[in-house]
């Protein structure tokens, strides 16, 4: 195909990664950002090996890598007993397969820091509404101040899980899960915890907390972990209301070990919450027109895939713009190509999700008595890891 003038609408993992492998491809390339300086939204992710050979493509790897921090076993722990009921180890798996607990701050400076370098183009403070065409056809963005950009021969929509965008591929109504994390970035705490582990405790399904050790921010920088605790969304304002001292106690009383993170979270504002939604665009593209990432897809982080799927589709739409002249034909292809992947892992995290975070009386004891020993046989114990990597009908 030759070079075509591409906007690309949001610069998290999806844009930003889109925008590179597309500039090496011979487009011109426009990454269109909402904030007056892009930045990272969030704490902590794992890049399974599928985001990291994305990465590995883009001649990134080494410098993520040596950010961030190795993991090779992601396990969970029921209380009071503390048996083991969630137990991912990458060994399982052919290879050197690893997973990389990150600060989204480090993934994301060395993917905008990529983009700087490579001298693609980047408008900030365009809070984008909505999409225009010209007399042609070719799509124009509209944003909400009234200002206009194009038209350009194929819009990237990778403005995350609230996109405005969302109607133009005929998208419903999202609705957000119930239940959802409270996020903080605290210095790593050493001893007692394992650099090389994430690590969760869980009572019931409605209490779920997590240690992940997401290195560094920026070269020379401390160390750091990503600290989360799952809650009701419509308790949040409760829970803010008791205030901070309450919660700590209520932790400290569930996993002692947290006491030295706790200590380093000083207000309830250290805490980001965050809520989570399933949904998944039947046809992600329309004319000259695509989405990636979150604005395609999402789920739960219980499987840890949000940022690693949204590199996977920026790979398969460069892949499918390679493959054919014709535009519509690419977004075909590249729709095709996520479509059975994407549908895998929506059921997993269906189903998964509320064995974890939910009401539910019921569903615990299957995990802890009949899913958790079931997942020790071989052949399921394979699925569970290579489904966590990402690996599953990856091509």
């Amino acid at each position: 195909m030759g070079a075509l003038s591409i906007a690309i609408a949001g610069a998290g993992p999806a844009g930003l990664s889109a925008a590179l492998l597309l500039h090496r491809d011979g487009h011109r390339v426009t990454l269109f950002e909402q904030f007056e300086a892009p930045r990272p939204i969030g704490s902590g992710l794992i890049l399974q090996p599928t985001g990291l050979a994305v990465l590995e493509e883009l001649g990134l790897s080494e410098r993520i890598l040596a950010l961030g921090s190795r993991l090779d076993r992601l396990f969970g722990r029921v209380l009071p007993s503390g048996r083991i009921v969630l137990d991912v180890r990458y060994r399982t798996l052919r290879g050197a397969r690893h997973g990389l607990g990150v600060h989204r701050a480090a993934l994301f400076n060395v993917l905008f820091d990529a983009v700087a370098a490579a001298g693609i183009s980047v408008e900030t403070s365009r809070r984008i509404s909505g999409v225009d065409r010209a007399t042609d056809g070719r799509p124009i963005l509209v944003g909400d101040r009234g200002w206009k950009a194009g038209p350009f021969d194929l819009v990237i929509d990778a403005l995350g899980v609230r996109s405005p965008l969302w109607p133009l591929f005929g998208g419903r109504e999202r609705r957000d899960l119930r239940y959802g994390a409270l996020w903080a970035s605290v210095p790593w705490p050493g001893g007692g915890f394992n650099r090389h582990a994430l690590e969760q405790r869980y009572r019931n399904a409605s209490t779920m907390i997590g240690v992940l050790p997401i290195g560094r921010r920026r070269a020379g920088q401390g160390e750091e972990a990503a600290f989360f605790w799952s809650f009701r969304v419509d308790d949040y304002e409760a829970w803010r209301r008791a205030g901070l001292d309450a919660w700590k106690t209520q932790v400290r009383g569930l996993w002692p070990e947290t006491a030295p993170l706790l200590d380093a979270i000083r207000n309830a504002d250290d805490m980001t919450p965050a809520r989570y939604g399933h949904h998944m665009l039947a046809r992600p593209y329309a004319e000259k027109l695509v989405a990636i990432g979150d604005a395609f897809h999402a789920a739960s982080p219980q499987l840890g895939q949000g940022a690693n799927m949204a590199m996977l589709d920026a790979r398969a739409l460069q892949l499918a713009l390679r493959s054919t002249g014709d535009v519509q034909q690419a977004l075909r292809t590249y729709a095709a190509k996520r479509r059975r992947q994407m549908i895998y892992y929506q059921a997993l995290s269906r189903g998964f999700t509320p064995f974890y975070q939910s009401d539910s009386r019921v569903l615990p004891p299957l995990r802890d008595y009949l899913i958790a020993p079931a997942t020790r046989l071989p052949l399921a114990r394979w699925l569970v890891v290579a489904s966590v990597a990402g690996l599953v009908l990856v091509g």
